[in-house]
């Protein structure tokens, strides 16, 4: 079987291999196990790998290179334009090449897949749309236009779109699905966490105005402003850095606010493992990867109530939800830090529920979706 992955997802080529985001490259290595070829249509950007990026392991990948686009401003449209007849000639002699296409959604380049797979109604598809899939959600037009294709029968055959949640409006297409990031092996007893040597919470994400990683150091302040020795670890890189660490020197807070950047999966495994708590105030998130990650080293999640978030926390059997309102949130964490038998309970419900969406299991459903159920 020849899979072709149609995805907006930069990767660099170094020692003769290609490296992309580490999330996504462990996701389609599962994907890999079960087809002879690989063709991926993505942009290829130079310089070298991040620590984040990984290599595929699967030596059968052959690489499309085409430009990135956007569609941002008028000058970005413009010059879109002349490079979509390209892009798109491209996607499609990777269509028609393909057993098995699949779109990487939503991104500028699923948005286009979603349009040229429509000459192939009889081939078989999937879409992961990694975002929001609230029909009703207010959300760019980019975004919408790809739920639309995606969710609309006629157009778009053959295809099974996997979304994280499910969601009223859904047609036939629609498929709820999941994310997982360790195996049943690692699944190990943890001691469970008291608070004797502090509080400690983490975020782990872009930093990005749309994750809001300043919040997540306002609560770390108000907690300690009421008298609760925390700390804050904060995982990724962004936009945001400069201005965080500033706001970090100019209240004292270098001893407990850590900006570690990107890094290796394994340190931020361990960075779980030592957690309370995860703190997610993001805007929006589709899977939000990070959340079952923590949860599954019995890490507390406090994240903002987005996409399937509440449905993943159990409506607070599981975590704590954000309200935004820095005294509210504040109070909330207090009543559980001050009672030690509910952390324990939450972390523990946390756990179990995040243990048993495994990538053993994924790679069972994914082995389904390519060649149907033995």
């Amino acid at each position: 079987m020849r899979f072709a992955i149609i995805t907006h997802v930069a990767h660099k080529i170094y020692d003769g291999r290609y490296f992309a985001y580490g999330p996504y490259v462990r996701e389609m290595d599962i994907w890999s196990e079960f087809v002879s070829e690989v063709e991926i249509v993505a942009p290829l950007a130079s310089g070298s790998p991040n620590p984040i990026d990984l290599a595929y392991a699967s030596k059968k990948v052959t690489f499309t290179k085409v430009a990135s686009f956007d569609l941002l401003g008028p000058k970005a449209i413009f010059f879109s334009l002349l490079r979509l007849p390209l892009i798109a000639f491209r996607i499609f002699g990777s269509m028609r090449r393909a057993d098995h296409i699949h779109l990487r959604c939503p991104g500028n380049m699923g948005l286009l897949g979603c349009f040229v797979q429509i000459l192939f109604p009889s081939k078989p598809k999937t879409a992961k749309y990694a975002g929001n899939w609230d029909l009703s959600a207010a959300q760019p037009w980019s975004y919408r236009l790809q739920k639309w294709l995606l969710n609309n029968t006629f157009l778009t055959r053959n295809m099974k779109v996997l979304v994280y949640g499910e969601w009223e409006g859904s047609s036939g297409n629609v498929v709820p699905f999941f994310t997982a990031t360790y195996r049943e092996s690692d699944i190990s007893e943890i001691a469970p966490r008291d608070f004797e040597t502090g509080v400690r919470l983490l975020f782990v994400g872009s930093l990005s105005v749309g994750k809001r990683p300043s919040y997540a150091i306002e609560l770390v302040e108000a907690l300690q402003h009421s008298g609760v020795d925390a700390c804050l670890d904060i995982f990724g890189e962004g936009a945001q850095r400069e201005m965080l660490e500033s706001h970090i020197v100019q209240k004292g807070l270098s001893e407990s606010v850590r900006l570690h950047g990107n890094r290796p999966e394994a340190e931020v495994r361990q960075a779980y493992k030592r957690a309370h708590f995860l703190l997610l105030p993001s805007r929006s998130e589709g899977w939000p990867k990070v959340v079952a990650e923590a949860m599954f080293w019995s890490a507390v999640p406090v994240s903002t109530n987005v996409s399937c978030v509440p449905w993943m926390l159990g409506s607070g059997k599981r975590g704590l939800e954000l309200s935004l309102r820095l005294e509210d949130d504040r109070d909330s964490l207090l009543d559980v830090i001050r009672n030690k038998k509910r952390f324990h309970e939450l972390a523990t419900a946390s756990r179990d529920w995040s243990q048993r969406y495994t990538l053993d299991k994924f790679s069972t459903e994914v082995k389904h979706l390519l060649h149907g159920k033995k």
